[in-house]
This record gives C-alpha cells, structure tokens and sequence, in this order.
C-alpha cells in the first residue's frame, strides 16, 4: 500500500509526497530527515492523504496534484492553510 500525502508546514507552504509507510515518513520529516524542502520548511501536520495498491498510481497522482496551483490544492481538499 502506498500513500499520497500532503504537508502542512510552519510557514504555511504545502508540500506532496509519496511513501510506504506514512507512519514513519512522518516521524522522518519532524526529525529533520525527510527531504530537503521540508527541513528547510518545517512541518506542522498532515493535512490530507489518499491510498493506493502500486507506487505507480501514487506517482501518477502525486505528479497531477503537484502540478495544481496553491489555491487548487486547498479548494481540492477543503485546506486552511
């Protein structure tokens, strides 16, 4: 199983990933281990996740979201950002 998920961080950017284990993907950003943009940014919480079977379907996915705008992102998912 894999998850798409987005990011909520400190200075109220949005940023989409993928992973295998959300769990400990998570636990990886707010440790400072996650990627590069997130250190940088710090994040606060999960704002929304999506499941799927393959990686590929959340990579097809993550490129539809990751190419929406901002203001996309949150009328999409209802985000208070």
């Amino acid at each position: 199983m894999y998850h798409l998920y987005i990011l909520r961080c400190a200075d109220g950017t949005l940023y989409t990933g993928i992973t295998n284990d959300l769990e400990k993907r998570v636990k990886a950003h707010e440790a400072g281990k996650g990627s590069k943009y997130v250190r940088a940014h710090l994040p606060i919480k999960v704002v929304h996740t999506e499941e799927f079977a393959t990686k590929s379907e959340a990579m097809k996915r993550e490129y539809e979201i990751k190419q929406w705008s901002r203001d996309k992102k949150k009328k999409e998912f209802a985000l208070t950002v």
